[in-house]
């Protein structure tokens, strides 16, 4: 048993910062508020503050295919340094999730190698080429948590459309990408003056809406399950907004990167700025704050996907896209809590709450018999990121060398102690 006393507990449910304790006996949270009971194990958590574990959905795992820029083992243990308890992981492998076989691989090496909880979800197309579902049914036994071809939009409207209404016969969640493929291909920034300026091939705003539009149509003609990784401009707040009025089942995420960043963060072609969609005016950002605040965009997530040098070592418009995210994204969304623009529980709802609810885990809450998933955290502590001290095999942060603030003191997962800080 475990005691956790003196602590600000952050209940993303409830939207309440109080000051209590927890109680942690067989890998769930036994107590809220009562006292220690005899022989447990007390830590004082020094009025530091203690949420849910952060459950992170949209993670890309170099396993199998890529274990240089990301293992099982350097995934699971730069998640448990971020106060990340749980890993949602893409299927975007070499090759794709997208057989029971891959999935029960993946599983067991999950299970043995993370010391976080690892989940996956499976593509929706055979290879994530868009021609030819998969075998729905069959993954979702296998342990698929959603399914999705990732930022591989698929063209075929009918083929989409035939997954969709699989999909919605078996109740699985689907996770679209939206944008229309045509006008984002090759796109490597936003189109504006700042794209101008730098000569850089560009993909207009309303490409994220028009792919959006087009998924809400199949949405309402199947009565799918969806979410939408990434909503990133205002121009597509409209159109969520009515789906969600309509009473379709849809939800939408966005990256911890376009909350905290805008277009001009590329300055001189710095390819670590480089993120798929690609980063938005500040304008967008602030809107997506609101839209955050307001429960409009549901999750907010890392969309790690680490790089190695040699793919980002690149003019800009060659260089791969995506930032690593799992040891960032908890003192970068601090970033948003010391600038006003949302509070602890409503970062927490939004990290740890929402994308649990919407893939059916017990995880997110702090509940007499919720899994003991926590991380105990000083939102205040001062550091400068060195991106050579983060635990993920790539290195490819935005944040090198800025000043953060925003420290995980302990991260449990089950009840055990997976990272300590030294408390």
């Amino acid at each position: 048993m475990i005691y956790l006393t003196n602590a600000r507990l952050i209940d993303p449910e409830a939207l309440t910062e109080t000051h209590g304790s927890i109680l942690i006996d067989g890998g769930v949270i036994a107590a809220i508020d009562g006292d220690a009971p005899e022989g447990a194990e007390v830590i004082d958590c020094g009025g530091k503050y203690l949420a849910p574990g952060i459950v992170d959905l949209g993670v890309q795992v170099g396993e199998p295919g890529a274990r240089h820029k990301e293992s099982v083992r350097s995934a699971g243990l730069a998640a448990a340094a971020g106060g990340v308890t749980t890993i949602i992981a893409r299927p975007d492998t070499d090759p794709a999730l997208d057989t029971p076989e891959m999935l029960e691989f993946v599983t067991r090496r999950a299970r043995d190698a993370s010391p976080v909880r690892i989940r996956h979800m499976a593509a929706l197309t055979k290879g994530r080429e868009g021609r030819e579902m998969t075998e729905i049914g069959f993954l979702l036994d296998a342990g698929a948590v959603a399914f999705t071809d990732g930022d591989h939009v698929c063209t075929h409207t009918k083929v989409l459309n035939r997954a969709f209404t699989y999909a919605r016969s078996l109740g699985a969640l689907v996770i679209g990408h939206p944008q229309e493929p045509g006008l984002s291909k090759g796109a490597a920034v936003t189109k504006g003056k700042f794209a101008s300026l730098r000569g850089l091939p560009d993909v207009h705003p309303m490409a994220e809406r028009m792919g959006f539009d087009r998924d809400m149509a199949l949405v309402e003609m199947t009565g799918v399950r969806y979410h939408a990784d990434q909503i990133t401009c205002a121009r597509t707040l409209p159109a969520l907004e009515r789906a969600k009025a309509n009473g379709l089942d849809v939800t939408a995420g966005i990256s911890i990167h376009h909350l905290t960043l805008n277009e001009m963060d590329v300055g001189d072609y710095r390819t670590f700025f480089k993120v798929t969609p690609p980063l938005r005016s500040e304008d967008d950002r602030v809107a997506m704050i609101d839209a955050v605040a307001a429960g409009t965009i549901d999750i907010i997530c890392s969309m790690h996907t680490p790089q190695d040098e040699e793919s980002k070592r690149l003019p800009f418009e060659d260089a791969a896209s995506g930032a690593v995210g799992l040891e960032t994204l908890l003192p970068a969304a601090m970033r948003l809590y010391h600038a006003g623009g949302l509070t602890l529980p409503q970062l927490f709802r939004a990290m740890s709450l929402n994308p649990a609810k919407r893939l059916g885990l017990p995880q997110g809450r702090l509940a007499e018999g919720a899994p003991a998933d926590l991380v105990l955290f000083d939102p205040d502590a001062p550091f400068v990121l060195d991106r050579f001290a983060l635990r993920s095999k790539s290195k490819n942060t935005p944040f090198d060398g800025q000043r953060m603030e925003g420290r995980v003191l302990a991260t449990f997962v089950a009840g055990m102690r997976v990272f300590d800080a030294g408390l």
